[in-house]
């Protein structure tokens, strides 16, 4: 009978990088740093810090991914078009909105996004659209409701916008984006502003806003807008947020009064809060990405602050070092 030293061998690959991406349970030797590692998956979740904005900013918007994000507009009380590429390290200054504009809100990718809402000043809230194709961004038909503090979710092509203000006491309001021109839907349950949104065009999710300030969070259908049973365990206002309807991600936030770290994770129906909270608290921020792996950048604490912070879920692929116990 073949003994198992002869069927797998006894040697472990060495190489002078860690691998990319490693399988959960593969073994290597890094001969650079002298290490015996392995590939396994974190326990917890947590956030560590990112490449700073080039430009502190709070009231922007933003869209992307961890390793390919995009920020642009803000800050208050000045408006800027300012907009910047991230690469999963650094933040590159690229072509900057046509309108300058904060209060904004973004949907897409980083090479396919869409920008709006906002506010001019003066001139006061906007409807005002823009795409942008990894280069420049180009004017498109405006929102039938000119707005800021709105929420936002989707793709360039299939943007979801709702929420917002005017007036004061915030709008349900809700408008559904074909990359071309935008189409009234059914409002929110509960009107609100400085919220919080998540998903796709025909499964998004809303949570957060104010006044006053709530954790109520809602599905979208595509037509309809549902509440969930589910609360954020901490309401918030000015918070930020990413992922889909199943599996979102909500961080940061302003409780009014005090500011907000923590983190809470949606699994389609109830807030679980993450132990892991950001390593700054803020609102007003931006948030992109996934459930597992997202990207919160700006925001403001006294000051308006360049701050990036990438965030790793539970279950995410780690690579870890093998020491003797």
């Amino acid at each position: 009978m073949a003994e198992y030293i002869n069927i797998r061998g006894q040697s472990i690959e060495v190489v002078a990088s860690d691998p990319a991406n490693p399988t959960i349970g593969q073994i290597w030797y890094n001969s650079t740093s002298n290490t015996l590692k392995g590939g396994g998956v974190t326990t917890a979740g947590a956030w560590a810090t990112g490449g700073n904005l080039n430009s502190a900013r709070a009231y922007l918007g933003g869209t992307g991914t961890q390793t390919a994000g995009l920020a642009f507009g803000g800050p208050a009380p000045v408006a800027t078009g300012a907009t910047e590429e991230y690469d999963g390290a650094t933040w590159t200054t690229v072509n900057p909105l046509n309108t300058a504009r904060f209060n904004l809100r973004g949907a897409g990718i980083q090479t396919a996004a869409v920008a709006f809402g906002g506010y001019i000043d003066p001139g006061g809230a906007s409807a005002a659209t823009e795409k942008y194709d990894g280069n420049s961004w180009t004017n498109s038909n405006n929102m039938n409701t000119a707005r800021e503090y709105l929420a936002g979710a989707g793709t360039q092509t299939a943007a979801l916008a709702f929420g917002g203000t005017p007036p004061p006491a915030g709008t349900g309001a809700t408008e559904e984006y074909d990359g071309t021109s935008w189409t009234n839907s059914n409002s929110l349950n509960t009107a609100r502003r400085i919220l919080a949104g998540a998903g796709t065009q025909t499964a998004g999710l809303a949570f957060g806003g104010t006044p006053p300030v709530t954790g109520a969070t809602e599905e979208y259908n595509g037509s309809t807008w549902t509440t969930s049973p589910g609360s954020l365990n901490t309401a918030r206002r000015g918070l930020a947020g990413c992922g889909i309807q199943t599996a979102a991600l909500a961080f940061g936030g302003d409780l009014d009064p005090g500011l907000t770290a923590a983190t809470e994770e949606y699994d389609g129906s109830s807030w679980t809060t993450s132990p892991g909270s950001l390593n700054t608290a803020r609102y007003v921020l931006v948030g992109a990405g996934t459930q597992t792996s997202a990207l919160g950048f700006g925001g403001e604490t006294t000051v308006q602050v360049a701050n990036t912070e990438e965030w790793t879920g539970a279950g995410s692929p780690q690579t870890k070092t093998i020491t003797a116990s």
